[in-house]
């Protein structure tokens, strides 16, 4: 923990804008340095402008990528391109309208001139294809997501709505290094006036805020006079609380509306960074001191596809904390959702949860780490809630019918008030009653040096590379490499006892691996299962 995680950020911690904006255009990457080269993560391509990581050379051939692989794919409908608040997002997003548009793809922007959230775009991309077999919409969001201000990022969302799959975005990345090793000069690109002029307009603010009664019951949370707290730290949220207050006529207040590239105002997180996350309680400082003024609190990140809740006795909740409660919730309270609809987890989240769905009686799909997973049963209704551990989620309407294929973290927000005012008790509260029937979890994720070298081989580990017989005193259950709900590879390892589990995975952008651990036996257990994880994984790693 840095010494001056959760303090206000001081003159020397902010990034010089303008040396990033300027970075941008005059720094050309070297196609030869994987560092520089187009990589796309489970949230896609990140990097910074200031490192060759994220240029515009880097948007020209990604956005030219894709209108290649969007004519393979025979998706000839509007093009939806939104951003947030990050300092290299506009000029990204300007440079990906003019090769649009450079390509002959019809391209719809925010009517407003704003920033847009990505659930707000994955719920215009399915609002536009429903009904549909031809002519459907696909998205870009420009957006690092909760990445410090000197990160630039940029994603793609096909026709389904969600996070492109890694055929699409595999394709997209290998297509793109293309590009840049032979030169970004057969780029198709128009000035910037005229691609401006060609671009429509889209409504994404109003048609997302219209739709919420059809995935949450406001009129409960009204009616109970909910206190509602809500910081956006900055980002593309901002403008889309005041409206939710107003159409929905809720209690609601907006702690702090400023919108800095710099995130000035922000406390640093736990590393001394600049970080918007809104599951850090360093990030989160400003917020969780003002939990007394409030029933349920919220944030998120730039793009709001996360959620952290900040309640008065608790404090943030941890994400599994929530993402259990939620699913304890739903499930209770959505008579529209079939009795064969399941529970979505990624397998680094909580067990906790795996108990609390097999209370309800319903189907677990443990699937690996990467929202993707979940679009398919969220787009077919087969799966009524999908949630990952680092504070990301979102779940069907109330009729069973698919809200977002993408993480919704304004959604999760608004639920949060939902169960305080249905249940007249806290989401933290609620929590306390699962743990009392279903056991107390301790749960962490920690960090361990690693080659690049170390990282292939970690993740394309098989079971038998693991020799141990127990992990903290039990006897091993399962060594998985695969994904329990749908065979597809972790890219690592998970290991499993009666009470307690470990897994470990590759970083995509640092030289480390992960470690998530949890025990049902207390902290002290906790930490022997982290101990001899480490053991475990470096033995996998020398054979």
């Amino acid at each position: 923990m840095h010494e001056r995680a959760g303090q206000p950020a001081q003159p020397s911690d902010l990034v010089d804008v303008d040396a990033l904006l300027a970075a941008y255009t005059d720094v050309r990457p070297d196609p030869d340095d994987p560092a520089q080269q187009v990589v796309f993560g489970t949230s896609g391509h990140r990097g910074s402008s200031l490192d060759g990581a994220f240029n515009e050379a880097h948007i020209l051939a990604i956005t030219q990528a894709i209108c290649e692989y969007r004519r393979q794919q025979g998706t000839d409908g509007p093009l939806l391109l939104a951003r947030d608040t990050h300092a290299l997002s506009l000029p990204a997003w300007r440079t990906a309208l003019e090769v649009l548009v450079g390509n002959g793809v019809e391209v719809l922007v925010d009517e407003r001139e704003g920033w847009t959230p990505t659930p707000a775009l994955s719920h215009a991309v399915l609002r536009l294809n429903a009904g549909r077999t031809a002519g459907t919409a696909d998205g870009i969001v420009v957006t690092p997501s909760h990445n410090p201000p000197r990160d630039g990022g940029f994603k793609y969302n096909p026709p389904h709505g969600g996070p492109a799959g890694s055929d699409a975005t595999g394709w997209i990345a290998r297509r793109a290094n293309e590009i840049l090793r032979a030169g970004t000069g057969s780029v198709r690109r128009v000035p910037w006036e005229r691609a401006r002029a060609t671009a429509g307009g889209y409504d994404f603010l109003g048609h997302y805020v219209d739709d919420l009664p059809t995935v949450l019951d406001l009129d409960v949370v009204r009616q109970a006079g909910v206190r509602i707290g809500v910081h956006p730290l900055g980002g593309a949220a901002v403008d889309y609380w005041a409206v939710i207050a107003q159409r929905h006529r809720l209690d609601l207040t907006v702690v702090d509306d400023r919108v800095d590239p710099q995130w000035s105002f922000m406390t640093l997180d736990h590393d001394g960074r600049i970080r918007m996350d809104c599951s850090s309680p360093s990030a989160m400082a400003p917020l969780v001191a003002q939990r007394d003024r409030f029933d349920v609190a919220t944030g998120n990140d730039a793009d709001a596809d996360r959620h952290g809740i900040v309640t008065p006795d608790a404090g943030l909740m941890n994400p599994n904390h929530f993402l259990a409660v939620a699913i304890s919730y739903l499930f209770a309270h959505r008579p529209g959702w079939g009795a064969d609809v399941a529970v979505g987890k990624t397998l680094v989240s909580s067990s906790l949860i795996d108990r609390v769905v097999a209370g309800l009686g319903r189907r677990l799909v443990e699937v690996p780490v990467g929202f993707k997973w979940f679009v398919p049963g969220l787009l077919d209704g087969s799966i009524g809630f999908g949630g990952e551990e680092s504070a990301g989620a979102s779940f069907l309407r109330t009729d069973g019918t698919v809200w977002t294929t993408d993480k919704d973290g304004i959604l999760l927000a608004l639920l949060a008030a939902e169960v305080r005012a249905r249940t007249g008790r806290s989401p933290s509260e609620v929590y306390r009653d699962l743990t009392e029937r279903y056991g107390d979890p301790a749960y962490a994720r920690v960090d361990a040096p690693a080659t690049r070298e170390q990282k292939a081989r970690l993740g394309a580990l098989t079971p038998d590379a693991v020799t141990a017989t127990e992990l903290a005193g039990q006897p091993i259950t399962a060594r998985l490499t695969e994904a329990p709900g749908n065979g597809a590879p972790i890219g690592g390892l998970k290991v499993t006892t009666q009470d307690a589990w470990f897994a470990a995975r590759p970083s995509g952008t640092e030289d480390v691996y992960k470690i998530y651990a949890e025990s049902f036996r207390g902290a002290e257990h906790l930490e022997q299962v982290l101990e001899e994880a480490r053991a475990v994984v470096s033995a996998a790693l020398a054979r």
